[in-house]
């Protein structure tokens, strides 16, 4: 089969590594459906790698490292285009975290995005919503992973409130089971952890509701196996048969439950942590029965790929809404990003990526405005790069901060050299589109053009008679010249 027709998805949590591979299927009506061809997991035990200090340890790195050659193979002849890896709390939170993306991605051989808790949850909620059948009432989604544990209650394909807290099989399992014991204080001692991380949502969680709860990890997989395997649980999971479990564990201790279960080594050791969080979220929460998810944070991203390729990507989505939460005059949006675009694209084709940035940063660029006028593109680019954005990764918030943050002001505020040739021209040309556009008036102007003529040197074109009659923007233009200058560019206002 031609890999250009399938879809790759990678999920490095904190405690498994996932690769799914997809088909995309196109329906008689028309809807697109991906078949799942192919599926790899590995335990990795990330977070277990991570000391009092956050710092991940070497050995961690190496058992991520060569987990992801594996994969790495299995996909090195897939298009670009066609994967995404997603990283999840470990890569969040560790000290050293660049050191441990960068081997990762040199070994996987496709660029990793780290993700936000809220993100990680909105893909979690798509992943289970696309494998259940289509339904009009709440649902609870619920994800205990190595490292963090996501909620989710959402309708039909949408969330509606998304939350990711420090709690995972995996941390927990480091905090109260490190000799691998099961005793009744430490069991005691973890629901009670959980049950503090859970009150701060308790309230905003009910108060919503929901008719049907499940569960999309490898924790809440294991308890629907036990449960229903022992006869503890006539279907899915209850707390009735969480609590039954929980006395056997303590009483047999982990070895031998490993043997009676029938569990995998690697996950009977998580799973008393997994057990005492699920145990807290039921009491917490007040759920009395949780069925099983079948997708999950991996099948959600191949969706997300699925739109984003369909042009109907959760990033546009994201940006409409916040022009929309912020007030932003779209008016003006649209003139600048029309300029903007117009200005990217006469220096040549190639930068798609940077494009889009360049799009978004201009319909979002006066964010700031409803903050203060003075330096609003500084609060722009904290915005941008520190509020829960739906569909965009950390380092796509980055970027887009970034030239948000250069389109006003100083070119000093960065090293200008540390950057692609594709940012400094999204930063150029996004700066001449606000300045061109400071009276917030269709310009009435005709062609302007900009052309890259080598490395650091620029042509800007303007008709002489249209700059003549505005002194203003001509000055402004002679400023932004000299700003380019001192940051060892040269940018040319030639009249025609």
């Amino acid at each position: 089969m031609n890999s250009a027709s399938l879809l790759a998805a990678v999920d490095l949590g904190s405690n498994s590594f996932r690769l799914s591979v997809g088909r995309v299927v196109e329906l008689s009506n028309g809807i697109r459906q991906i078949y799942s061809i192919d599926r790899l997991k590995e335990t990795v035990r990330l977070a277990a790698g991570l000391n009092e200090n956050l710092v991940l340890d070497d050995i961690a790195i190496s058992r991520a490292e060569a987990v992801l050659k594996m994969f790495g193979e299995r996909i090195k002849d897939f298009p670009p285009q066609n994967v995404r890896a997603v990283a999840t709390n470990t890569f969040r939170v560790a000290k050293n975290a660049n050191k441990l993306l960068q081997v990762s991605e040199a070994a996987l051989g496709f660029p990793i995005e780290v993700i936000s808790g809220q993100e990680e949850a909105r893909l979690i909620f798509s992943g289970v919503a696309h494998e259940l059948p289509p339904s009009k009432e709440n649902r609870l989604v619920i994800d205990i992973g190595g490292g963090s544990t996501e909620f989710i209650i959402g309708k039909g394909l949408e969330p509606q409130i998304m939350t990711s807290l420090h709690m995972g099989c995996v941390s927990f399992s480091k905090a109260f089971f490190p000799k691998r014991e099961l005793s009744e204080k430490a069991f005691a001692q973890a629901e009670l952890a959980a049950s503090k991380e859970i009150e701060v949502i308790r309230k905003s969680y009910t108060s919503i509701g929901w008719k049907q709860a499940f569960g999309s990890s490898g924790t809440a997989k294991a308890l629907v196996a036990v449960l229903e395997d022992t006869g503890y649980s006539e279907k899915g999971i209850t707390l009735e048969g969480m609590l039954k479990l929980r006395k056997t564990m303590i009483k047999y201790g982990m070895n031998y439950s490993s043997h009676v279960l029938g569990l995998k080594t690697d996950r009977t050791e998580v799973l008393p942590a997994g057990l005492s969080i699920m145990i807290a979220i039921f009491k917490s929460l007040g759920i009395k029965q949780m069925h099983q998810g079948e997708g999950a944070l991996r099948v959600g991203v191949l969706y997300d790929m699925l739109g984003r390729q369909a042009d109907t990507d959760k990033r546009d989505e994201t940006v409409d809404l916040f022009m929309h939460r912020y007030h932003i005059d779209k008016r003006q949006a649209y003139r600048v990003e029309s300029l903007a675009l117009n200005l990217f694209d006469d220096m040549g084709e190639g930068f798609e990526e940077d494009r889009k940035y360049l799009t978004w940063a201009a319909k979002l660029h006066e964010i700031g405005l409803s903050i203060s006028q003075s330096s609003y593109h500084k609060h722009t680019a904290y915005v941008l790069e520190n509020a829960d954005l739906p569909g965009f990764s950390k380092d796509e918030q980055k970027n887009l901060a970034l030239i948000s943050l250069m389109h006003h002001g100083s070119l000093n505020k960065v090293d200008l050299d540390t950057l692609d040739a594709s940012k400094i021209r999204a930063i150029l040309s996004l700066r001449l589109a606000v300045l061109f556009s400071r009276s917030r008036q269709d310009l009435g102007l005709r062609e302007i053009q900009l052309t890259h003529k080598k490395e650091k040197s620029f042509v800007l074109e303007v008709p002489k008679d249209w700059i003549s009659n505005h002194p203003l923007t001509k000055y402004s233009l002679n400023l932004e010249a000299d700003q380019w200058m001192n940051a060892g560019y040269n940018l040319k206002i030639k009249g025609y």
